[in-house]
């Protein structure tokens, strides 16, 4: 099993999380504190990168629900960077995930939503 890897950017006031590798039960629980920990209050909300994310499971969804809802809290926007050809691609659109979370194909996309 290949762990997942996290890098964060700021953009202005936007942090640009990009997730490579698995994302599933194992370690859900420290990428979630990990995302909610780098947006500072002051921050829009964040873009998180999923084009690398090989593998994704039910936890990994529930995640990106909780996230949502955390950041809604705070007045603060998820958006999610999900190509068309990244493998977690099918799992998110049979979930209905673009239905309550803004998508974008690019980073770049993504950060035009947030301006």
């Amino acid at each position: 099993m290949r762990l997942a890897d996290l890098q964060f950017i700021e953009d202005g006031r936007v942090v640009i999380a990009r997730l490579t590798g698995e994302l599933d039960l194992s370690n859900t629980a420290n990428i979630g504190g990990a995302l909610t920990e780098s947006v500072p209050n002051a921050a829009l909300g964040l873009v998180l990168d999923l084009s690398a994310v090989e593998y994704l499971d039910s936890a990994g969804i529930h995640l990106i629900y909780e996230l949502r809802e955390k950041l809604r809290a705070r007045g603060q926007a998820l958006q999610l960077v999900i190509p068309a050809d990244a493998p977690a691609h099918d799992a998110l659109r049979l979930a209905g995930v673009a239905g309550h979370v803004t998508t974008s194909e690019t980073v770049d996309a993504a950060l035009a939503q947030l301006a």
